[in-house]
């Protein structure tokens, strides 16, 4: 768990960018770190998270002197989940608020690095790329090993390419397009710049919630959720750790996030994991998921974990899989590849840990350093390693010099070839690794996002354990478990914060409005 000295550090550093105007992001739980056992990590991480996060729209939360007894729809968590579901409650006449336990806004959002996945858009009808919803179903399902709730799966892949147009609409534009692992097509949407999806995203969510005029108060957990008569009709909240009260609603819209950095409960359903580094934020403790089955509600797939396989182990700060997606590979100690980089997360995982040193480096050229923007934070961080020839590169990692430029010569007439004859790599192979200087980046395994939670229908009504809706509960993002089955593909899960928040603050909105 995190030290309580880094807890101080997380409120004091928020209070004083969100009096400058400048807020961050994080949430009532998150939607996508590690409980670090040293203080001093604890804090160089905080300040990392705050520097990535320090350029996120002016927020201006809601004084708590705004706050009202009763709202339309009572929204738990200001991830992307919960700032979309909002949005769309407004636009379909509600008045709705959204509580956040976190000082910031954001979530695990923020830290989301790839991008968001969906097929059949007008972006890649643009750039020429033929997908289809079929494709993406089917790639989806074989990731997730054929597990995957086929019903909320369908309507996912269904309503991606609306969800794009939606973002679009907002001022929320993602129209470059990479690949991740289990994918055959471009469908990973990202700003136009190739910048990281997460504060994008937020910074756009965040400013359209401000325009709309829909309050967002931080510092507000919730510990609660109320029912009468089997109906749902508000929350209990304890303000600043300190004030208690009851708000009322006609309907509550769970957006929590999951519980990657709640490492009890981790390792109650995998002790498998004890030990390992979490790239969740701090928030992400299963707050949602608890206060769900209190009223009777159901989850599935708990001890679907899934291990992210590029993560820096140091500051447990995930290494984005479009820097594979654009070209990089891993070797290992022995300057060797040992897998095919794009393969799905639990198999690439799975390859790392059968090395004897349980850890990799990803290898990548000038070509792919200016397409993944997002490593130039990686290099501010100093997880970069650079080096103007292969021959230098290899020994600062410490590896045999021959073997590297040999893994390169290899890789490099592979993509000239299209063909990966070592290791059946069929994408990420549009550019070789022939622009100096070279780099690397350290990464191992690491606990990045739980594919279980609370069990949801395609209206995103949270149900109980016979199948029914509970009245007035709705939920959406990683708090709810069924869409990934045993594996998440990368860039699905800003998809579905996107996707589902809309149906939750539509669906939301239409219960109220025939209630009425």
């Amino acid at each position: 768990m995190k030290k309580k000295v880094s807890a101080v550090l997380v409120l004091v550093l928020s209070v004083m960018l969100v009096i400058a105007g400048c807020g961050t992001g994080n949430n009532n739980g998150g939607n996508s770190a590690n409980s670090n056992s040293n203080v001093a990590k604890d804090t160089d991480k905080q300040q990392n998270e705050t520097e990535a996060t320090s350029g996120a729209s002016q927020a201006s939360y809601t004084p708590i002197d705004q706050l009202k007894d009763k709202y339309d729809v009572i929204i738990i968590g200001a991830g992307g989940a919960g700032m979309t579901a909002a949005l769309e409650a407004k636009a379909n006449g509600m008045n709705p608020v959204i509580f956040e336990k976190m000082p910031v806004a954001g979530g695990n959002t923020l830290k989301a690095s790839s991008g968001m996945n969906a097929s059949q858009t007008k972006f890649q009808k643009e750039q020429g790329i033929d997908d289809s919803n079929d494709s993406f179903y089917d790639e989806t399902l074989k990731g997730g090993k054929g597990t995957n709730d086929t019903e909320m799966l369908r309507f996912f892949v269904d309503n991606s390419a609306d969800a794009i147009d939606w973002l679009d609409s907002i001022g929320i534009t993602l129209n470059n397009l990479t690949i991740t692992g289990g994918m055959s097509e471009k469908r990973t949407h990202r700003p136009e710049d190739g910048s990281a999806v997460g504060q994008f995203l937020v910074n756009g969510l965040l400013k359209n919630v401000q325009e709309q005029g829909i309050p967002l108060f931080v510092n507000a957990k919730v510990t609660k959720i109320n029912e009468t008569d089997g109906k749902v009709n508000g929350v209990t909240i304890i303000f600043n750790e300190t004030d208690e009260k009851n708000i009322t609603s006609d309907a509550v819209v769970v957006t929590t996030g999951g519980f990657g950095s709640n490492m009890e409960l981790i390792t109650e359903v995998r002790p498998d994991l004890e030990g390992y580094v979490t790239t969740n934020q701090e928030g992400s403790t299963g707050d949602g998921i608890k206060m769900i089955e209190a009223l009777g509600g159901t989850t599935v797939d708990m001890d679907q974990i899934q291990i992210h396989p590029t993560v820096q182990q140091e500051k447990s700060y995930l290494i984005g899989e479009a820097v594979r997606g654009e070209g990089a590979i891993l070797i290992s100690k022995e300057g060797k590849r040992f897998t095919n980089e794009l393969n799905t997360r639990d198999k690439v995982t799975a390859a790392i840990n059968a090395l004897p040193e349980k850890s990799a480096t990803l290898v990548f050229d000038s070509g792919v350093r200016s397409r993944v923007k997002a490593i130039e934070q990686y290099d501010k961080m100093g997880f970069v390693i650079s080096a103007d020839t292969i021959e230098a590169l290899a020994e600062k990692l410490e590896v045999p010099a021959d073997n590297l430029k040999a893994t390169m010569d290899t890789w490099n007439s592979s993509v000239s070839k299209k063909e990966d004859a070592e290791f059946g790599r069929t994408t990420g192979m549009d550019n070789d690794l022939s622009g100096a200087p070279y780099y690397a980046i350290k990464i191992a395994p690491g606990i990045h996002y739980t594919m279980g939670g609370v069990k949801i229908n395609t209206n995103t009504e949270v149900l109980n354990k016979n199948g029914e809706p509970i009245t007035g509960l709705f939920a959406a993002g990683e708090v709810t478990g069924g869409l990934h089955g045993q594996n998440r593909i990368g860039g699905n899960s800003v998809a579905e914060i996107i996707i589902f928040g809309r149906q939750a603050g539509i669906k939301s909105a239409e219960f109220i409005k025939v209630a009425k």
